[in-house]
Order: structure tokens, then C-alpha cells, then sequence
């Protein structure tokens, strides 16, 4: 216990220190919201794999589609790595710096506003995320609270008050700079924790070709006559794994929290470091928590609940506490604090800074356009971004308290907290996100339709029981958001040509 107490006050202390040292950088909204747009590729790789993957990972998902999928369950982290990294890089990174800088855009919405030239979907858009990035923070809470609960022997909601606490000290004193460069510690830990205890759990069960073996032994649920489903390539139910790994990389296309990291990268060869280093530590973090989680079913059967269905977000921390001693036990805590508190970081960050300037202060431009004309002096307008960093900083505090009672009381398991947040998300804004990159004819009719789509199948499946399973409606938001914005772009009246081409020319102009 002393072991893990110090290592986790060491690793506390030394995340409120970055957060006062990059307090110098946070004083701008450029500042505070993208580190000044000059991140470079170690920082920002390992900040967008740090927020791809949090306790909701480790704890929620990695338990819950280990047991239902077994050893296939690692085409999930496959697919993150391969899609929701490598992919998202090549084909989101570039266009997004260039377009969002061109336009002089902060956040998604604000992209939306400014791409389409529209304020209502810059308000509606603003809405939508930080509606919905409120039960993935809850998601994130309740997974990094229960493997403290079992490690310390702390009760679970002191455990998630803490880390709000903490969480919102060193994002408030340093904004993305201290939150990047926070990441970047965090994902060392996560790459050499991820790797020490998947070592470690199979060694106690006599070794990889042991484990596989054992676990090729048990019978399907669907069809118990049956053993090995467990143990072979695509498990016992591949189109529900195709779901998983559809919600869960592609999903990242389309999060504010994820794009946003492309927002403030500096060049294009970042750009291609950051493509191999995101890639290569998604294949580690990834692949090994689902590769870990496929092994769930040779350890005892979790609890079940009130309803019938089985404890999943249990499934995970039985397996270490079976196996791990206490100095490894402190590893495993210090991992899913470093990839929760990142996630966190990365939320509430983005939640703080689209309610500011995409609702409150919506007036970027022309408060620019007055400080050239001479309306207003530089002094005036130094005060005026002061003032939107305090209220970024207040909302912080405003969307973690939500977070955390949502958290507090959950209505779900951690994986259909995230099913519901990523499929409305990612429904709602990846297809004319991506497209509005590309394609010049996407209309603003397109994603007003996007929109509804987006959140309209997500609230409307919620509010009848889920008949459809979260993670495959998410999924299936996702792909339906580009047939919706290419039929309805090609029926409903165009942006203005001069307009367009005035937008899309940041892509041809010199860098």
C-alpha cells in the first residue's frame, strides 16, 4: 500500500508542476485552447493516443468485448491502431491544419460555422458536443474509480472526486500545453504498464500456448455443444466484432477531442512522424488491452447484476488482482490514471472551449476586424481573451461536476456510456467533417440533415430500450452520416462558388 500511495502522489505532483509551468502558454485562447498551433509530432502523437484510450479501454471495453469475443476481441486494437490512428492521420491531418488555420477555426463548430458559413450550425453543433461528451467523461470517471476502489480500498466516489479535482487543477492552470506535454508522460507509462502486466497475468496461467489452449476449452454461449470459439481468429460472433471495431476507429474520425489534435500540429513533416508514432503506440495500448481482455473468461465468472446481465466493468480488475503483487498493482493503477486523466484533460478541454467561442463569444473575427479598423485598441482586446480563458476555465469546473454526478450514478456499463457518446458524435459531425475537407459541394442542408441523423438514431434507440445494441447503432450512425450528407448535397442548393474556392484555397497557396 505505501508503495502504491507514493508512486501515486509522485505521479499527482508531477502533473500539477506541468500545469504550472506551462501556465505561461495558456494566458491566449490560442494559447490555452492549442498550445499557439506549435506542438510538434512526439507531443501530439502521444496526446491523440492518450485521449483515444482511457479506463474506458482498459476496464470497459477490453472486459466486456474480451468476454463476449475472446482472443478475437484484438481485431478491435487492430482496427484502432490501422483505422482510428494510421488512417485518420494520412487522410484528416493535413487537410484539417490547413483548412482550420485558413479560416482561422478553433473548434469543430466553429469549423462548421466558418466551412458553411452558417450560425446556426455553429451553435448547434457546440451543443451537440458538449451534451454528448458528458456521459464518455462519465464512462471515463467510473472506470478509473473502480480499479482505484479495489486497489486502495477507497470507496468509489471518493475516488472519482478526487480525480475530478485533480484533473481540473492542472487543465485550468495549463490548458493544452500542460495537457500535451502531460500526455506525453502519461503514454510513456501506458506503453510500458500495457506490456509488464499482459507479460506478467499469462505467465500465471502457465504461459501464452497454456492460456490459448485453456481457453479454446470453453463453449460458446450461443451454442455450448461447441468449444474453440473463444480461441479462434473472428470468435463466435464476427458481424457483432465488425460493429466494435467500426464504432471504435472510425468514431475518432469524427470526436472534437480527437480532430482537435490536428488543429495545432506545426508542419507537414510533423504531420508524418506523428502518423508513425500514433500508429505504433495504438498497436501496443490497444492491441495488448484487448489482447488481455480476451483472456477474461479463464478467471471466475463476474458478478451479476439486478437486471441478469453480467458485471463486465469487473471482468478486468479480477483478473489483476489475482495476479499482479502490490509493487505491479501500483503499475497497473499509475496506467489507467495516466490514460483516464488525459482522456479527461482532453474533454473537459474541449467541452470548456466550444461553450465559450461557439456560444458565448462568437465574435472572433470582427474583434479582429475592430483592432485593424482602429475600433478598439490591442490593450482592449488582450482583455477581451483574458476574459474568455476565465470563462473557459469556470465552464471547466461547470463540466466536470456534471460528469461526475452522471458518474456518481450510473445508468449504464462504461461501454454503452461511450456506444451512445461516440455514436451521436461521431454520427452528427464525421461525414461532413471529413467530406467538407474533400468535396466542395457538401451543403449546409447536408448537415443540418447530418445532424439529425446523427442524434436523432442515437436519442431515438435510447429512449425505446436500446433495441438496437449502442455500439452497433453507433456504428451504423456513422456510416449511414455519408450516404445522408452525399444524397442531400446532391439535392438542395450549393454554397456560393467564390465562397468555396476561397476556403479551398488554402490548399494550393505555399505554407
Amino acid at each position: 500500500m505505501l508503495v502504491k500511495v507514493l508512486l501515486t502522489l509522485l505521479f499527482l505532483l508531477v502533473m500539477v508542476g506541468v500545469g504550472v509551468y506551462s501556465r505561461k502558454h495558456s494566458r491566449s485562447v490560442d494559447g490555452f485552447v492549442l498550445g499557439g498551433r506549435n506542438v510538434g509530432p512526439w507531443l501530439t502523437a502521444f496526446a491523440y493516443g492518450t485521449s483515444y484510450f482511457s479506463a474506458v479501454v482498459f476496464v470497459g471495453y477490453a472486459g466486456q468485448f474480451g468476454w463476449k469475443y475472446g482472443l478475437s476481441s484484438t481485431w478491435i486494437g487492430i482496427g484502432n491502431a490501422v483505422i482510428g490512428s494510421m488512417l485518420a492521420w494520412m487522410v484528416l491531418a493535413r487537410r484539417t491544419r490547413l483548412m482550420t488555420q485558413h479560416i482561422e477555426s478553433r473548434t469543430m463548430p466553429d469549423f462548421f460555422g466558418s466551412r458553411f458559413d452558417s450560425e446556426g450550425l455553429r451553435v448547434v453543433a457546440s451543443i451537440i458536443a458538449f451534451v454528448f461528451l458528458i456521459p464518455y467523461t462519465a464512462g471515463v470517471y467510473m472506470g478509473i474509480s473502480k480499479l482505484f476502489e479495489m486497489g486502495f480500498g477507497v470507496p468509489y466516489a471518493y475516488c472519482a472526486w478526487a480525480m475530478a479535482i485533480l484533473t481540473a487543477v492542472y487543465v485550468i492552470l495549463g490548458g493544452y500545453k500542460a495537457t500535451a506535454i502531460n500526455d506525453f508522460i502519461q503514454g510513456i507509462i501506458m506503453l510500458f504498464g500495457i506490456t509488464t502486466v499482459i507479460a506478467v497475468v499469462l505467465n500465471g496461467k502457465g504461459g501464452l500456448c497454456t492460456a490459448v489452449q485453456d481457453l479454446g476449452k470453453i463453449a460458446s454461449d450461443a451454442n455450448p455443444a461447441v468449444n474453440g470459439a473463444f480461441a479462434t481468429w473472428f470468435g463466435p460472433d464476427a458481424w457483432s466484432l465488425l460493429g466494435v471495431v467500426v464504432l471504435t476507429s472510425l468514431g475518432t474520425w469524427g470526436l472534437p477531442q480527437m480532430v482537435g489534435k490536428f488543429y495545432s500540429i506545426t508542419d507537414e513533416s510533423a504531420i508524418r512522424r506523428g502518423t508513425i508514432i500514433s500508429t505504433l503506440f495504438a498497436v501496443v495500448v490497444a492491441g495488448g488491452c484487448y489482447f488481455l481482455g480476451g483472456f477474461g473468461r479463464l478467471f471466475p465468472t463476474p458478478t451479476t447484476l439486478l437486471n441478469g446481465r453480467l458485471a463486465y466493468d469487473s471482468i478486468i480488475p479480477t483478473m489483476l488482482s489475482q495476479n499482479l503483487p502490490d509493487a505491479l498493482m501500483a503499475l497497473v493503477l499509475l496506467l489507467v490514471l495516466s490514460a483516464s486523466m488525459s482522456t479527461l484533460a482532453s474533454l473537459v478541454l474541449t467541452s470548456s472551449s466550444t461553450m465559450t467561442l461557439d456560444l458565448i463569444y462568437r465574435d472572433k473575427k470582427s474583434e479582429d476586424s475592430e483592432v485593424s479598423q482602429g475600433k478598439i485598441n490591442a490593450e482592449v482586446a488582450t482583455k477581451i481573451e483574458r476574459r474568455k480563458v476565465v470563462v473557459m476555465r469556470v465552464l471547466i469546473v461547470f463540466f466536470i461536476v456534471i460528469s461526475l454526478m452522471i458518474a456518481l450514478n450510473p445508468p449504464h456499463f462504461i461501454a454503452q456510456l461511450m456506444g451512445i457518446s461516440w455514436g451521436a458524435l461521431a454520427g452528427a459531425f464525421l461525414a461532413p467533417f471529413m467530406l467538407g475537407l474533400y468535396w466542395k459541394g457538401v451543403t449546409k442542408a447536408a448537415v443540418w440533415t447530418c445532424y439529425a441523423w446523427g442524434v436523432g438514431l442515437t436519442v431515438v434507440n435510447m429512449l425505446m430500450g436500446n433495441p438496437i445494441n449502442p455500439i452497433n447503432c453507433g456504428a451504423l450512425a456513422m456510416m449511414g452520416g455519408f450516404v445522408v450528407v452525399a444524397v442531400v448535397s446532391l439535392v438542395t442548393p450549393k454554397l456560393p462558388t467564390q465562397f468555396v474556392d476561397s476556403i479551398f484555397a488554402c490548399y494550393t497557396k505555399k505554407n
